[in-house]
């Protein structure tokens, strides 16, 4: 089988099941395992790949992301003949669903299995620990100029929800909206949550970010973005990495 991975998180999950020396295509984003990706061809970024190229190696499958990936792209490919497997998963119990379905594909059902029930148990076992806790109010930061965060209608939203997460910009029309410094201020979340991607916070953003919404600096903290927002094998740590942030 030829496979070409159109999102790093599903690279990655590739490598998991079990077909890693199959993949040969991948993005520049996709890093993971640095190691078995070294020596798989970089075809574009998850924006823009290289669609012709992608063809000439033809891939008996390509694996995208309705988010990170265009839909003209999937067109292009499946204009061309390429069977494209496109996926995008909001919730812990989504990314198991995704995971086997991908495990289907891949002929992988058994090791797809044993990841997606590893998801299941952890988001359940977390989110029965959360019950009599105390909510957290916090805000997830992704970006900046524009500040932008995350509403619950994203995949790091129902991440930070499992342990008692409750977004203040939750209810919010856009799923990345901008904010301001001030309606940050008037949110009063007890912590602003600052991702290591796709933007990468330093301390210096979290110090601009406080002195502009007048916030105490100690409700600012740092988190690994690719924990909290790659949806694939990556959400079994995931799920124990949102608990401990949350509650930490």
């Amino acid at each position: 089988m030829r496979i070409v991975s159109l999102c790093p998180s599903l690279t990655e999950l590739v490598f998991d099941l079990g077909r890693g020396a199959d993949l040969v295509g991948r993005t520049k984003f996709c890093v993971h395992p640095a190691d078995g990706v070294a020596g798989v061809e970089r075809v574009g970024g998850t924006k823009n790949p290289k669609v012709e190229r992608i063809i000439e190696l033809q891939p008996d499958l390509v694996l995208m992301n309705e988010e990170e990936n265009r839909r003209e792209d999937a067109e292009a490919l499946r204009a061309a003949g390429v069977v494209c497997h496109t996926s995008m998963p909001r919730t812990p119990e989504e990314t198991a669903e995704m995971v086997r379905s991908i495990g289907a594909a891949l002929e992988r059902e058994r090791e797809a299995d044993r990841i997606a029930a590893a998801i299941e148990a952890g988001a359940a076992r977390v989110r029965e620990a959360a019950k009599g806790r105390p909510p957290v109010r916090y805000a997830y930061l992704i970006w900046r100029r524009p500040w932008m965060t995350v509403s619950d209608d994203t995949f790091i939203a129902s991440l930070l929800a499992l342990p008692g997460g409750v977004n203040v910009f939750g209810d919010a029309p856009e799923r990345y909206p901008e904010i301001t410094a001030a309606a940050l201020a008037a949110a009063a979340p007890d912590r602003v949550f600052l991702s290591s991607e796709p933007f990468p916070f330093k301390e210096a953003h979290a110090d601009e970010l406080a002195e502009a919404s007048g916030l105490p600096r100690s409700v600012f903290r740092f988190v690994d973005g690719e924990l909290l927002s790659w949806h694939g094998s990556r959400t079994i740590a995931g799920i124990d990495y949102a608990e401990r942030v949350l509650r930490g």
